[in-house]
C-alpha cells in the first residue's frame, strides 16, 4: 500500500543517535501500514545502513544514501524525492518523536486540502543552568519552522524544487523552505500537539567558535528573502558584534601609528563591550569555572569571526549583506 506520510531522517555518522529515531519512529500510534520511514545518509556509509536494514517493525523503514551535493538540505532531498507518501514528515536523526507525533501532524492534511505545510512544537529539555550552548540550541522551541519537526504536501516540495542545497549547513535551509511558502501564499500552520523532543547533544569545547562558519548562510537567506528576513530572523544584524570589530581595528590603527591615546581609548571601548557580550551569555547559565573560562575566550572570539563569516557570505552569494 502506499503510505499516507513519509518520514524522511536525514544522518550522518551518528548510528546511535539515529537507533534512537528509528525505535521512536517505529513506535508511533499511527497504524504501520499507513507511514514508511526513509533514513537519508548523507555519509553513505555502510555502517548507517546495516543499521536501517536491520530495523524489525511492521512500519517500512528504507535506506537512502545520498550522493552528488552534501548537506542537510540535499540530504533532505534526496529522502523526499525517494518518498511515496503524499505528505513529508521531516526530523532529525537526534530527535525522539513522541508516540503521537505523525497522527497529530497528518490531522490537519486531512481536514484542509489548502493546507501546504505545518509546523508541530519542538521541546528542547534544559538543566537548570544550562551552558550557553545548550541555551542556543534551545532556540529551536521558539522558532517558527524547523525541520526538525515539520510537515509538508509532497506536491509543493515538488513545485518548489525542495530545500536550496547551497545551504550546506544545518542553518537556514529551514526558514528558506518556510519563506519560499509565505511568499507563494501557501497555507502554514502550527500544530502544537506534534511533539518533537530534542535533547542537546554533548558539545565540545569553544564549540561556539564553529558555529560561526554558519553566519555565512544569513547572507544568503537575506538575498532571497530580504524583507521577511528583516522582519522575522531576530537578531539579524549583530550591531554588537561590529562595534566590538570597529574598537578592535580602530585600536590596532591608532597603535601601529602612535597614536597611543587613541589606542587606550579604542581598547578602554572593546574591553567594555566584550563584557558586556560576556555577561550576557553567562545570564542565568552555567557557573562551572571551565564553562567560564570558554565564555571569556570565546566572547573575545566570536565577533570578529562572525563578522568574517558574514562578510564571506556576502561575497560568496554575492549579496548586499552585512
Amino acid at each position: 500500500m502506499t503510505p499516507r506520510v513519509s518520514v524522511v531522517v536525514p544522518t550522518y555518522r551518528r548510528p546511535e543517535l539515529l537507533a534512537r529515531c528509528l525505535a521512536a519512529l517505529t513506535a508511533q500510534t499511527l497504524p504501520p501500514t499507513e507511514y514508511e520511514v526513509v533514513a537519508a545518509d548523507d555519509a553513505a556509509s555502510d555502517t548507517t545502513r546495516v543499521l536501517v536494514e536491520s530495523v524489525r517493525a511492521p512500519v517500512a523503514v528504507r535506506y537512502v544514501p545520498v550522493t552528488g551535493n552534501h548537506g542537510p538540505a540535499a540530504a533532505r532531498n534526496a529522502g523526499w524525492r525517494a518518498a511515496r507518501g503524499a505528505v513529508i514528515a521531516f526530523t532529525d536523526d537526534d530527535t525522539v518523536p513522541d508516540p503521537g507525533w505523525l497522527a497529530a501532524g497528518l490531522a490537519p492534511f486531512d481536514r484542509d486540502p489548502e493546507l501546504a505545510a505545518a509546523a508541530g512544537r519542538t521541546e528542547v529539555p534544559l538543566p537548570p543552568r544550562p551552558t550557553d550552548y545548550e541555551r542556543n540550541e534551545s532556540g529551536l522551541a521558539t522558532a517558527e519552522f524547523v525541520t526538525a519537526n515539520c510537515f509538508v504536501r509532497r506536491s509543493v516540495l515538488e513545485e518548489v524544487g525542495g530545500f536550496d542545497e547551497r545551504f550546506r549547513a544545518a542553518w537556514r535551509e529551514d526558514s528558506d523552505l518556510h519563506f519560499v511558502l509565505l511568499e507563494r501564499g501557501w497555507k502554514v500552520i502550527k500544530v502544537p500537539d506534534a511533539v518533537v523532543v530534542h535533547p542537546v547533544r554533548p558539545a565540545p569545547w569553544g564549540v561556539s567558535l564553529r558555529q560561526q562558519r554558519k553566519a555565512q548562510y544569513d547572507a544568503l537567506l537575506s538575498k532571497k528573502h530580504p524583507a521577511l528576513y528583516r522582519r522575522r530572523i531576530p537578531h539579524g544584524r549583530p550591531w554588537g558584534y561590529y562595534g566590538i570589530v570597529a574598537s578592535l581595528g580602530a585600536g590596532a590603527v591608532a597603535a601601529f601609528a602612535g597614536a597611543v591615546p587613541v589606542a587606550l581609548a579604542a581598547a578602554a571601548v572593546w574591553t567594555a563591550l566584550t563584557a558586556r557580550f560576556l555577561a550576557r551569555r553567562l545570564r542565568g547559565n552555567s557557573l562551572a569555572p571551565r564553562h567560564v573560562a570558554e565564555m571569556v575566550v570565546t566572547s573575545a572570539l566570536i565577533p570578529p569571526l562572525s563578522v568574517f563569516w558574514r562578510l564571506y557570505g556576502a561575497a560568496r552569494f554575492r549579496a548586499r549583506f552585512f
